[in-house]
Protein backbone atom coordinates (compact mmCIF):
# COMPACT_ATOMS: atom_id res chain seq x y z
CA UNK A 1 0.00 0.00 0.00
CA UNK A 2 1.46 3.81 -0.57
CA UNK A 3 2.26 5.45 2.43
CA UNK A 4 -0.60 7.64 4.10
CA UNK A 5 -0.56 11.28 3.41
CA UNK A 6 -1.84 13.16 5.81
CA UNK A 7 -1.72 16.68 7.65
CA UNK A 8 -3.29 18.43 9.85
CA UNK A 9 -3.14 21.95 11.78
CA UNK A 10 -0.78 20.80 14.94
CA UNK A 11 2.89 20.83 15.70
CA UNK A 12 4.41 18.01 13.27
CA UNK A 13 5.13 17.97 9.58
CA UNK A 14 4.10 14.33 8.71
CA UNK A 15 5.20 14.33 5.27
CA UNK A 16 8.70 15.49 6.68
CA UNK A 17 8.12 12.82 9.67
CA UNK A 18 7.42 10.26 7.04
CA UNK A 19 10.57 10.98 4.60
CA UNK A 20 12.85 11.12 7.81
CA UNK A 21 11.29 7.53 8.22
CA UNK A 22 12.01 6.87 4.74
CA UNK A 23 15.74 8.05 4.73
CA UNK A 24 16.78 6.07 8.00
CA UNK A 25 15.19 2.92 6.49
CA UNK A 26 17.33 3.30 3.12
CA UNK A 27 20.22 4.26 4.48
CA UNK A 28 21.00 2.04 7.17
CA UNK A 29 18.74 2.23 9.97
CA UNK A 30 20.63 3.00 13.79
CA UNK A 31 18.45 0.25 15.54
CA UNK A 32 20.00 -0.46 19.05
CA UNK A 33 17.15 2.01 20.82
CA UNK A 34 13.87 0.30 19.32
CA UNK A 35 15.35 -3.12 19.46
CA UNK A 36 16.27 -2.76 23.38
CA UNK A 37 12.75 -1.37 23.99
CA UNK A 38 11.39 -3.27 22.07
CA UNK A 39 12.62 -6.27 24.40
CA UNK A 40 11.47 -4.62 27.40
CA UNK A 41 7.84 -4.73 25.53
CA UNK A 42 7.92 -8.73 24.93
CA UNK A 43 9.21 -9.59 28.79
CA UNK A 44 6.02 -7.21 30.00
CA UNK A 45 4.22 -9.18 27.45
CA UNK A 46 5.49 -12.11 29.13
CA UNK A 47 4.32 -11.03 32.47
CA UNK A 48 0.96 -11.16 31.38
CA UNK A 49 0.92 -14.89 30.92
CA UNK A 50 -1.64 -15.27 28.25
CA UNK A 51 -2.85 -15.88 24.68
CA UNK A 52 -3.44 -13.14 21.90
CA UNK A 53 -4.93 -14.64 18.64
CA UNK A 54 -4.83 -11.41 16.78
CA UNK A 55 -2.40 -8.70 17.61
CA UNK A 56 -1.24 -5.39 15.99
CA UNK A 57 2.24 -4.09 15.57
CA UNK A 58 2.49 -0.44 15.60
CA UNK A 59 4.79 1.73 14.09
CA UNK A 60 6.47 -1.56 12.92
CA UNK A 61 9.44 -0.40 11.38
CA UNK A 62 11.61 -3.62 9.90
CA UNK A 63 8.99 -6.09 11.60
CA UNK A 64 11.34 -7.58 14.04
CA UNK A 65 8.93 -7.13 16.61
CA UNK A 66 6.17 -8.09 15.13
CA UNK A 67 8.02 -11.35 14.12
CA UNK A 68 8.38 -11.88 18.13
CA UNK A 69 5.11 -11.58 18.33
CA UNK A 70 4.25 -14.26 15.82
CA UNK A 71 4.90 -17.17 19.04
CA UNK A 72 2.40 -15.72 20.98
CA UNK A 73 -0.21 -14.43 18.46
CA UNK A 74 -1.11 -16.60 15.32
CA UNK A 75 -2.26 -13.57 13.29
CA UNK A 76 -0.05 -10.36 13.18
CA UNK A 77 -0.65 -7.28 11.32
CA UNK A 78 2.24 -4.73 10.82
CA UNK A 79 1.30 -0.97 10.93
CA UNK A 80 4.32 1.39 9.62
CA UNK A 81 3.67 5.16 8.24
CA UNK A 82 7.10 4.49 6.22
CA UNK A 83 6.73 2.99 3.00
CA UNK A 84 10.26 2.00 2.76
CA UNK A 85 10.20 0.19 6.16
CA UNK A 86 6.85 -2.00 5.07
CA UNK A 87 8.97 -3.24 2.24
CA UNK A 88 11.59 -4.93 4.56
CA UNK A 89 9.09 -5.69 7.35
CA UNK A 90 7.31 -8.83 6.02
CA UNK A 91 4.02 -10.45 6.66
CA UNK A 92 0.73 -8.91 6.58
CA UNK A 93 1.83 -4.95 6.04
CA UNK A 94 -0.73 -1.62 6.21
CA UNK A 95 0.46 2.04 5.67
CA UNK A 96 -0.68 3.51 8.41
CA UNK A 97 -0.38 6.81 10.91
CA UNK A 98 -0.92 6.48 14.52
CA UNK A 99 -3.41 9.45 14.29
CA UNK A 100 -5.26 7.97 11.01
CA UNK A 101 -5.78 4.18 12.20
CA UNK A 102 -8.04 2.47 8.93
CA UNK A 103 -9.05 -0.75 11.58
CA UNK A 104 -12.49 -1.46 12.76
CA UNK A 105 -13.63 -1.65 16.24
CA UNK A 106 -12.93 -5.12 18.02
CA UNK A 107 -9.90 -6.09 15.18
CA UNK A 108 -7.10 -6.94 17.75
CA UNK A 109 -6.56 -8.55 21.08
CA UNK A 110 -3.15 -6.75 21.20
CA UNK A 111 -2.00 -3.42 20.07
CA UNK A 112 2.06 -3.55 20.42
CA UNK A 113 3.66 -0.16 19.84
CA UNK A 114 7.20 0.72 20.03
CA UNK A 115 8.29 4.38 19.92
CA UNK A 116 6.00 5.66 18.07
CA UNK A 117 3.38 7.35 19.44
CA UNK A 118 5.58 10.60 20.64
CA UNK A 119 4.60 12.01 17.05
CA UNK A 120 1.35 12.08 17.48
CA UNK A 121 0.30 15.68 17.57
CA UNK A 122 -3.37 14.34 19.36
CA UNK A 123 -1.99 11.83 21.62
CA UNK A 124 -5.34 11.25 23.27
CA UNK A 125 -7.37 10.80 20.07
CA UNK A 126 -4.69 8.32 18.85
CA UNK A 127 -5.59 6.46 22.01
CA UNK A 128 -8.75 6.61 21.74
CA UNK A 129 -8.55 4.83 18.15
CA UNK A 130 -6.53 2.24 19.73
CA UNK A 131 -8.56 1.28 22.34
CA UNK A 132 -11.36 0.71 19.91
CA UNK A 133 -9.13 -1.07 17.50
CA UNK A 134 -9.12 -3.61 20.26
CA UNK A 135 -11.74 -6.52 20.95
CA UNK A 136 -13.12 -5.59 24.59
CA UNK A 137 -10.37 -7.91 27.60
CA UNK A 138 -7.54 -6.61 24.34
CA UNK A 139 -4.29 -4.73 25.56
CA UNK A 140 -2.63 -2.12 25.06
CA UNK A 141 1.75 -2.22 25.43
CA UNK A 142 3.37 0.70 23.66
CA UNK A 143 6.39 2.68 24.62
CA UNK A 144 6.75 6.79 23.75
CA UNK A 145 10.20 9.04 24.58
CA UNK A 146 9.24 11.21 27.72
CA UNK A 147 9.73 14.87 28.80
CA UNK A 148 13.56 13.83 30.16
CA UNK A 149 14.49 12.29 26.76
CA UNK A 150 17.68 14.28 25.27
CA UNK A 151 17.73 17.27 28.07
CA UNK A 152 21.07 18.00 27.11
CA UNK A 153 21.26 18.19 23.66
CA UNK A 154 17.89 20.81 23.94
CA UNK A 155 19.87 22.62 26.69
CA UNK A 156 22.67 23.38 24.72
CA UNK A 157 21.04 23.67 21.27
CA UNK A 158 19.38 26.44 22.57
CA UNK A 159 21.46 28.19 24.54
CA UNK A 160 24.14 28.25 21.32
CA UNK A 161 22.05 29.15 18.82
CA UNK A 162 20.81 32.39 21.30
CA UNK A 163 24.40 33.03 22.14
CA UNK A 164 25.17 32.90 18.43
CA UNK A 165 22.33 34.31 16.29
CA UNK A 166 20.27 36.12 19.41
CA UNK A 167 17.29 34.08 19.07
CA UNK A 168 16.32 30.00 18.71
CA UNK A 169 13.99 27.99 16.87
CA UNK A 170 12.68 24.43 18.06
CA UNK A 171 15.05 21.57 17.08
CA UNK A 172 13.50 18.76 19.38
CA UNK A 173 9.54 17.98 20.07
CA UNK A 174 8.05 18.22 23.37
CA UNK A 175 7.48 14.87 24.95
CA UNK A 176 4.72 13.56 27.15
CA UNK A 177 5.37 13.43 31.16
CA UNK A 178 5.02 10.46 33.21
CA UNK A 179 2.73 11.89 35.63
CA UNK A 180 0.23 12.11 32.73
CA UNK A 181 0.77 9.14 31.21
CA UNK A 182 -1.65 7.51 33.29
CA UNK A 183 -4.39 9.73 33.14
CA UNK A 184 -4.22 10.11 29.38
CA UNK A 185 -4.95 6.33 29.37
CA UNK A 186 -7.98 6.43 31.56
CA UNK A 187 -9.22 9.42 28.93
CA UNK A 188 -9.07 7.37 26.30
CA UNK A 189 -11.17 4.77 28.12
CA UNK A 190 -8.74 2.37 28.79
CA UNK A 191 -9.72 0.30 32.03
CA UNK A 192 -6.81 -0.52 34.60
CA UNK A 193 -4.21 1.52 33.15
CA UNK A 194 -0.24 1.41 34.61
CA UNK A 195 2.30 3.58 33.23
CA UNK A 196 6.11 3.75 34.19
CA UNK A 197 9.31 5.16 32.84
CA UNK A 198 12.97 3.79 32.30
CA UNK A 199 16.13 5.94 32.26
CA UNK A 200 18.83 5.04 29.41
CA UNK A 201 21.69 6.48 28.78
CA UNK A 202 23.85 6.36 25.89
CA UNK A 203 27.64 7.88 25.60
CA UNK A 204 28.56 9.20 22.13
CA UNK A 205 32.41 10.54 21.39
CA UNK A 206 31.02 13.82 19.89
CA UNK A 207 27.71 16.04 19.31
CA UNK A 208 28.19 14.49 15.56
CA UNK A 209 27.57 11.36 16.41
CA UNK A 210 24.83 12.00 18.65
CA UNK A 211 23.19 13.84 15.29
CA UNK A 212 23.78 11.14 13.29
CA UNK A 213 22.64 8.53 15.31
CA UNK A 214 19.20 10.56 15.84
CA UNK A 215 18.75 10.60 11.95
CA UNK A 216 19.56 6.96 11.35
CA UNK A 217 16.78 6.34 13.70
CA UNK A 218 14.23 8.80 11.97
CA UNK A 219 13.95 10.73 15.02
CA UNK A 220 15.14 13.95 13.72
CA UNK A 221 13.31 17.45 13.81
CA UNK A 222 9.88 17.07 12.21
CA UNK A 223 7.91 19.93 13.72
CA UNK A 224 6.55 22.50 11.72
CA UNK A 225 8.11 25.32 13.26
CA UNK A 226 11.46 24.23 13.31
CA UNK A 227 14.20 26.17 11.30
CA UNK A 228 14.12 25.07 7.39
CA UNK A 229 17.73 25.39 7.15
CA UNK A 230 20.98 23.24 8.78
CA UNK A 231 22.53 24.90 11.79
CA UNK A 232 25.38 26.97 10.91
CA UNK A 233 28.90 25.50 12.06
CA UNK A 234 29.04 28.51 14.76
CA UNK A 235 26.45 27.05 16.64
CA UNK A 236 27.22 23.63 16.39
CA UNK A 237 30.80 24.44 17.84
CA UNK A 238 29.45 26.33 20.58
CA UNK A 239 27.04 23.42 21.36
CA UNK A 240 29.49 20.76 21.17
CA UNK A 241 31.66 23.35 23.52
CA UNK A 242 28.64 23.47 26.17
CA UNK A 243 27.96 19.72 25.87
CA UNK A 244 31.30 18.81 26.77
CA UNK A 245 31.66 21.22 29.87
CA UNK A 246 28.32 20.08 31.24
CA UNK A 247 27.92 16.26 30.21
CA UNK A 248 31.05 14.91 29.99
CA UNK A 249 31.83 11.87 31.22
CA UNK A 250 34.68 10.53 32.97
CA UNK A 251 35.42 8.76 29.60
CA UNK A 252 35.99 11.50 27.98
CA UNK A 253 32.74 11.11 25.88
CA UNK A 254 29.19 12.87 26.71
CA UNK A 255 26.14 11.24 27.21
CA UNK A 256 22.36 11.62 26.14
CA UNK A 257 19.69 10.68 28.05
CA UNK A 258 16.18 8.66 26.93
CA UNK A 259 13.62 8.39 29.01
CA UNK A 260 10.91 5.70 27.74
CA UNK A 261 7.22 6.23 28.96
CA UNK A 262 5.72 2.52 29.13
CA UNK A 263 2.08 2.40 29.14
CA UNK A 264 -0.69 -0.21 29.25
CA UNK A 265 -4.29 -0.25 29.62
CA UNK A 266 -6.97 -2.63 28.82
CA UNK A 267 -9.97 -2.30 26.37
CA UNK A 268 -13.36 -2.29 29.18
CA UNK A 269 -14.91 -5.98 29.84
CA UNK A 270 -17.32 -6.83 32.09
CA UNK A 271 -15.04 -9.53 33.83
CA UNK A 272 -12.23 -7.19 34.88
CA UNK A 273 -12.05 -5.86 38.70
CA UNK A 274 -13.95 -2.53 39.41
CA UNK A 275 -13.50 -0.34 41.76
CA UNK A 276 -15.20 -0.44 45.26
CA UNK A 277 -18.21 2.27 45.26
CA UNK A 278 -17.32 5.02 47.72
CA UNK A 279 -18.35 3.97 51.39
CA UNK A 280 -18.54 0.39 50.76
CA UNK A 281 -15.51 -0.63 52.95
CA UNK A 282 -16.33 -2.87 55.53
CA UNK A 283 -13.17 -2.24 57.96
CA UNK A 284 -11.94 1.21 58.94
CA UNK A 285 -8.46 2.31 58.02
CA UNK A 286 -7.95 3.24 61.93
CA UNK A 287 -8.86 -1.12 62.93
CA UNK A 288 -6.00 -1.95 60.40
CA UNK A 289 -3.90 0.28 61.46
CA UNK A 290 -4.32 -0.10 65.13
CA UNK A 291 -5.03 3.60 65.93
CA UNK A 292 -7.52 5.93 67.23
CA UNK A 293 -10.14 7.58 64.68
CA UNK A 294 -10.47 11.33 65.50
CA UNK A 295 -13.83 12.81 63.64
CA UNK A 296 -13.43 16.08 61.83
CA UNK A 297 -13.18 19.07 63.47
CA UNK A 298 -11.87 17.34 66.48
CA UNK A 299 -8.55 18.53 68.34
CA UNK A 300 -5.74 16.06 67.47
CA UNK A 301 -3.98 14.91 70.77
CA UNK A 302 -0.95 16.64 71.91
CA UNK A 303 2.38 14.37 71.98
CA UNK A 304 4.02 13.98 74.94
Amino acid sequence: MDAPRFQKAGLFDRRAWILHRDRAARQGTVDFLHAEIASRLLDRLLDVGRAFPRALDLGARSGALARALEERAPFVVTAEPSQAFLAVAGGLRVAADPEFLPFAEGSFDLVLSNLLLHWADDLPGALIQLRRALAPDGLLLCSLLGGRTLFELREVLLEAEVLAEGGASPHLSPFAELADAAGLLLRAGFAMPVADSERITVSYRDLLSLLRDLRGMGETNALLARRKTPLKRAVLARAEALYRERFLEPSGRIRASFEILFLAGWAPHPSQPKPLRPGSARYRLSEALGTKEIPAGEPLPRRR
